[in-house]
């Protein structure tokens, strides 16, 4: 339809807001002195960030595998988030965060669910549509 987004151009949203709200709950976890261990940036840095961005820019030439892979990732980075910011008790979980952080560190976690999980039924919505 004409005038109307598909759910392509709503993933590229999708995974681009994921990108900010990731960049803005890194700022949270810098200001309120939240370090994660080398594993744990290093699953940051290539699945929460590149991933989704790597699924992205792979789709223009292979859409259906490029949206396969900002799924995979998108539901890796919510099981990740969900884990270690509402399940296991760390320095990393919400309720541990410095109180003058607190909300803006909640607010970004759940920002994060939200987004992973938008974006990953989008994907999954744009490689069931598009045929190999």
């Amino acid at each position: 339809m004409k005038g109307k987004a598909g759910p392509g151009l709503w993933l590229v949203a999708a995974v681009l807001g994921h990108l900010v709200v990731s960049v803005v709950h890194g700022a949270a976890h810098a200001r309120a002195q939240v370090a994660l261990s080398g594993i744990g940036r290093l699953f940051v840095f290539t699945v929460i960030l590149a991933g989704p961005l790597a699924g992205l820019a792979l789709s223009w030439p292979a859409e259906r595998l490029g949206a396969w892979i900002v799924a995979l990732t998108l539901a890796a980075a919510f099981v990740f988030g969900i884990v270690n910011h509402f399940v296991l008790i760390s320095p990393d979980h919400f309720s541990q965060v410095d109180a003058v952080w607190r909300p803006a560190f909640t607010i970004t976690a759940v920002l994060l669910a939200i987004t992973e999980l938008l974006g990953f039924g989008l994907a999954i919505r744009v490689a069931r549509q598009r045929s190999i």
